[in-house]
Parts: structure tokens; sequence; C-alpha cells
């Protein structure tokens, strides 16, 4: 398995997908060598859990253009691959997770003749709108495009994504599988009402309402959209307070954005939060919101389902397949700081309304969004790559 992202170099969801399928395909008797950069530390080889093994890659100090750092990080990745393969006795299948582990992964599929699995979790012409205004877009484009064709079977984690790739890259409908991410729930249980507490002081008065937001500063979040609506909020709901955690390169334009709306102390910039103090802050929350303009799937919406708060989402790319409004949250249209604003008023002034919709999130999760699920459905996609290769000549 090739993946850009694994703990402790987390930057987006990704490193967590892959951090959570590992061990459950483990326990379904995969044996899993994850390679993946050391960029931000770890041990060398770890091994996490039974059944898995870490492999983090020392690669080339980074030049500052992208596609050529990716190269030569790549060279590197297939370079521990190859050494692994010959004191292992060689893999059975590739698994590459999106274009920044493309080259490596194309590359050890023609020498090794083996099959490869794509998982692409997003794509550059989404992120950008569906237009490819750079070089540097139309390159990464191109690399999407390769790895989709090169692989033997492509997973996406939403129809959503399903539609981008047989749209933008022509391929099969019959050649993606759309197997939904998912969370562990124990690791959002309840926390002490006392930590919580004391927590959530940091960021408002015990008297304020909380709309909680967590991931990267970047447009296809739309925060900016959340900061359009939330005059409106705040004349409708009072004694509110935003809480907005996470870094990127739109937080200064956000905090420009705050001052000229004049919404001073109510809207909160927490920077980044650990994992437990994400936790205690969904628990905190009497709104977590996520005003996406693009997302692929959108795995907080099911952090925020698991922690039990009230979630208000875009009705946009996976989120509309994770959300069902006034079902398991409230949805709002991309873009619109009306419709947005709408959908958090009335989350914050019908708690005893918001309280059903938390429960049959909960539910629903429990049921279908748990990585037990996702490693069978990956498993099986092993399966039938390895059956479908042994009846074809290379």
């Amino acid at each position: 398995m090739l993946s850009s992202e694994y703990p402790p170099n987390m930057v987006g969801g990704l490193g967590q997908h892959v951090d959570n399928l590992a061990p459950a395909l483990a326990a379904r008797g995969v044996d899993v060598h994850v390679v993946t950069p050391r960029d931000r530390g770890g041990e060398s080889v770890e091994i996490p859990s039974a059944g898995v093994t870490i492999y983090r890659v020392d690669t080339p100090p980074r030049t500052g253009e992208l596609l050529m750092d990716t190269q030569l990080a790549n060279r590197e990745l297939a370079r521990v691959a190859e050494v692994l393969a010959e004191s292992l006795g060689g893999f059975d299948l590739i698994h590459a997770h999106d274009w920044l582990v493309a080259y490596a992964a194309v590359r050890l599929k023609h020498q090794w003749k083996l099959p490869l699995v794509a998982t692409i979790h997003a794509t550059e012409r989404g992120r950008c709108g569906g237009y490819l205004s750079t070089d540097l877009s139309r390159a990464i484009n191109r690399v999407e495009d390769d790895l989709a064709s090169e692989g033997w079977r492509v997973i996406v984690t939403s129809y959503y994504m399903a539609h981008e790739l047989i749209t933008f890259f022509g391929e099969p409908n019959d050649k993606v599988d759309v197997i939904p991410n998912a969370v562990t729930v124990a690791d959002f249980a309840r926390q002490p009402a006392t930590a919580v507490a004391t927590l959530r002081r940091r960021y408002a008065t015990d008297d304020e309402r909380v709309v909680f937001y967590v991931g990267r500063l970047v447009w296809e979040k739309g925060l900016h959209v959340l900061l359009e609506a939330a005059p409106r909020i705040l004349a409708e709901a009072r004694k509110v307070r935003f809480v907005l955690a996470g870094r990127g390169p739109m937080l200064d334009d956000l905090r420009i954005q705050r001052d000229r709306l004049g919404l001073g102390q109510a809207v909160q910039f927490a920077g980044f939060v650990s994992d437990a103090d994400k936790r205690l802050l969904y628990q905190a929350a009497n709104v977590a919101a996520f005003p996406s303009l693009y997302e692929p799937f959108g795995i907080v919406a099911l952090e925020a389902m698991a922690a039990q708060a009230p979630v208000v989402v875009s009705s946009v790319g996976g989120l509309s397949e994770v959300v069902e409004n006034h079902v398991t949250g409230m949805t709002s249209q991309p873009g619109d700081p009306d419709s947005l604003a709408w959908s958090i008023v009335h989350t914050l002034n019908r708690p005893d309304w918001a309280a059903a919709r938390v429960e049959n999130a909960y539910r629903r999760l429990v049921d279908n969004f748990n990585w037990e699920r996702v490693a069978t459905r990956t498993r099986e996609v092993y399966d039938r790559v390895l059956e479908e290769r042994r009846q074809t000549d290379w």
C-alpha cells in the first residue's frame, strides 16, 4: 500500500483513512505493508498492529516545485518497495492512495506485472471547481487520469466521486467501486462533562452556544460562506460563538473578513487542535458546521455524528450522501449564506429536533460507516482483482 500520508504525517483525511483501513484489512487476512514518506518524523519501520508494517521513507529535500518533488519522493518510495519485495518474496497486489504516489505505483505495477488498485480520494478538477486554469492543475489532472487508467479497479468513497471519475477521465462504470469512508465510533465516546466544560471555556462563555468547524482553512471548505452567514445567525439566535479549528492559506483572508463584518470576538480561530481536543470540542458544540463548496466525502461529518453533535452541512458531494436533511442533520445550499444561516439557526433554536436528528445519525453511523464494513468490501475488491489476474496473461 502506497500513501503520501500516514501518522504523524497528516494533511487531510487520507492518512486517517489508511491508518484505519490497514489494521481492519489485516483482521481479514491481508498482510499489509504501507510505504509512505517520512515527512514529519516517526519510526522508519513500525508495526502498529498484527499484520501491518509501516515503512517511512526519507525523501529528498523539497525544491518548491510540486511535480518535481513528487517525482523525486516517488523514486524513493519505489526503491524501498523494491527492496521489500526482494526480502519478503514479493507482493500480490499494489494499492495506491491518490496521485501523490501514482508515479511509484505505476512503475511498480509494470515492473512486477502486478495488478494495481487505486483509491482516488479527490480530483484536482473537482477542487478547482471544474476548471483547470494553471499548468500545475493540468499536470496533476493528467497524473490522476493516468492513475485511474492504470488501475485494475478504482475505489472511491462516494457516488459523487464515481461520477467525477466517469465524467472527467472516461472510466467505465463497471470499473469503479464505491466504498464509503468510516470512523471508529469508540474514539468519540462521551468524555467527562468537566473536561468538556474546561476546554469549552477557552473559546466561549458558559451562556454562549458554540458553532464548531474543524478542517483545513481553504476555499473549498466554504469558511467564507459561514462568516457571511454569521451576522444573521447572531441576530436570530444570539449568544453564539463560532470556533474555527485548523490551519491553511485562507487564515489571513478570513481574519480580514471577520473584521470587515464586525464579528469581533464572536469568531475564534483555534488553529491546530489535537485529536483529544477535537473530540472534546465536538461534544461542546451545539452545531458542527461544514459548509463545503467541494467535498468528495466529508469524514468530519461522520466524526461529529460519532461524537453526537448536531451537524449542518452543505448539500454538495459526499456530504449529501452522508447527511439526510431533517433526518440525520440539516443541509444548506452550497455557497448560500442565507441558506446556511437558516439551517444553523433552526438547529440552535430547536434543540429538541436537533437531538432527534443526532440519535438518528448515530444509529445510521454505527450500522453503515464502520471500518469492518469498509475492509470487508475492500478485501472483496482485492479478491476479485486477484482472480481476474490469475486468468489473464501479461
